[in-house]
């Protein structure tokens, strides 16, 4: 009886004091087997959720969708169809204006940018500026900027601004010159291709 009572409390200690042998367990025990560890399990001793029911007294979501009025992700959405850098500066800062209104590349500044679709735009004046903030979608290049025949050919890459081409008042840029001499080979050919595959060739990549 004096055995059994004191392999009962061997066993006991070894509950208390938080370890015994499982063949399953997770640790290797000094003797080649392995140890599991018992931690309080902090759902035993009551149900957070058993004395009241948060939602039964009323639905957060009957009376207003809190999704429905806004799209969160739209903005991160537009930022990616265009082509900018780690600073978000569209086209590295290049003015798009500028090919407009001066038939030329010039570099933005710092002192005059917009935000037009999560990405910042630079200018380089206050004049060109106010002109795309009246309305972008008129001076932004095509396909949010990449080069416009590696968009035909299903394809992203980014671009040399001056490589670039007003076509029926719109701009499009190209990786370099060699590149856009073949896209001038087919002009209307090549926006065809490319306005298939944008702006779905950005989410595959």
């Amino acid at each position: 009886m004096k055995l059994i009572y004191c392999a009962f409390l061997t066993s006991l200690a070894l509950i208390t004091t938080g370890y015994i042998y499982h063949g399953n367990a997770s640790s290797p025990s000094p003797e080649g087997g392995v140890v599991a560890q018992n931690r309080v399990d902090p759902c035993a001793a009551a149900n957070p959720c058993a004395a009241k029911d948060p939602c039964a007294a009323k639905n957060p979501c009957a009376s207003k969708d809190p999704c429905a009025a806004k799209d969160p992700c739209a903005a991160a959405r537009q930022s990616s169809l265009i082509y900018r850098d780690r600073g978000n500066i569209a086209l590295k800062g290049q003015d798009v204006v500028s090919y407009f209104t001066q038939g030329k590349a010039m570099p933005g500044s710092n002192q005059y940018t917009y935000e037009w679709q999560g990405a910042i735009w630079q200018f380089s004046s206050a004049a060109n500026r106010d002109r795309f903030a009246k309305n972008p979608s008129q001076y932004a290049p095509q396909y949010g900027g990449y080069c416009a025949k590696a968009m035909a050919e299903g394809n992203i890459a980014p671009t040399d601004p001056d490589a670039w081409h007003i076509h029926q008042g719109k701009l499009y840029l190209n990786y370099d010159k060699s590149v856009q001499a073949q896209w001038l080979r087919d002009v209307p050919g090549n926006i065809a291709l490319a306005n298939k595959n944008y702006p779905g060739v950005l989410a595959s990549r």
